[in-house]
């Protein structure tokens, strides 16, 4: 069948560049290849799409519309987005205009969940495990029963961009100014939990396959968190685990509360889920990913190796879950 994998790499297919850009470490080349190779292998008719203004028309040539069968062909979705506010849902949302059925979540769900605030929110109304939290803008707000050190983030951003810890509330307005300052938001403060940090890969729908548990393997460091240098930078790396070492009981447990937050905040075919559990065992979520990282050092391709998945079975895996929940049945 043909498949468009929609990425964004070439940020000039826009009509003024305006609002909040799109950072530019996203860009992962080696990814897209990887995927339209392992497309390719499975027999699939490829073709890399810029999402951007020329999206639509490009799409329309390469997956012409049949009045009696219907769609001609899917998107494999990467896109980031390229600027401006939500950046995840700017193609899934010209994908539903057009009736064009894409991979991964759909507008609603990458917007709920590329919010971290009402993230956590829904985690918390449906009674799972968060750690506490206030909104700032001006880094003076009351931290009520906030415990210090507290982790400060930018509210709509990904990667663990502005990501820092503070150990005492005279850094605290610093933090929050530097967030403003530099991603135009509010930041999201929340306590900092010690303890372990175990990542849960989703797969399917209806039926979700929770995939081997991932352990961020801290080890002796002072720094105890996924920071950007700690996710893309080599040098910085942060050593992974898989699967975890965790006791039956909590592994349940993180089994449950990964797959309630995944229905919580609308995912759809695939998600990560990033937990951290205190030094009491207790759990706690941080954040979903409805459209994680597929490169090939990333927890989700970890878990997936783990449980027995080559890259090319993982990527074709992702087409077909996304394929029977829009047709009703398995790619033929």
């Amino acid at each position: 069948m043909r498949v468009a994998i929609v990425r964004n790499y070439d940020y000039a297919g826009v009509i003024n560049r305006f609002g909040q850009p799109c950072p530019e470490q996203y860009r992962e080349t080696e990814v897209v290849e990887s995927v339209a190779a392992a497309l390719q292998e499975a027999g699939h008719e490829t073709l890399l799409c810029e999402g951007d203004k020329g999206l639509l028309t490009t799409l329309e040539r390469f997956m012409p519309p049949d009045p009696k069968a219907g769609p001609s062909g899917i998107v494999f979705n990467l896109a980031e987005g390229i600027q401006g506010e939500y950046r995840y849902t700017h193609v899934p949302a010209m994908l539903e205009l057009a009736g064009v059925p894409y991979t991964g979540s759909n507008p609603l769900g990458h917007g709920l969940t590329n919010d971290k605030v009402i993230t956590k929110r829904l985690i918390r109304d449906g009674g799972l495990p968060t750690p506490n939290f206030r909104v700032m803008r001006l880094g003076t707000e009351s931290t009520g029963d906030l415990r210090f050190p507290v982790v400060v983030k930018p509210r709509v951003e990904e990667c663990s961009l502005g990501l820092q810890l503070v150990h005492e509330p005279a850094q605290l307005r610093q933090a929050v100014e530097a967030i403003v300052r530099e991603y135009s938001q509010d930041a999201l403060v929340e306590e900092y939990i010690e303890g372990r940090e175990i990542c849960i890969a989703l797969l399917g729908n209806k039926e979700i396959e929770v995939l081997p548990l991932v352990e961020q393997d801290f080890g002796g460091r002072a720094m105890r968190l996924m920071t950007w240098e700690a996710k893309y930078s080599a040098a910085a790396a942060v050593p992974k685990i898989c699967p975890a070492q965790i006791g039956s009981g909590l592994e349940m447990a993180l089994r449950d509360i990964s797959i309630a937050t995944f229905r919580a905040c609308l995912c759809r075919d695939y998600a990560r889920v990033d937990v951290r559990i205190d030094r009491a065992g207790q759990p706690f979520v941080l954040e979903i990913n409805p459209m994680p990282g597929l490169a090939k050092r990333s927890s989700y391709v970890q878990a997936a190796t783990t449980a027995g998945y080559s890259f090319p079975r993982l990527v074709h895996r992702i087409l077909n879950v996304a394929h029977k929940r829009c047709f009703g049945f398995d790619i033929p």
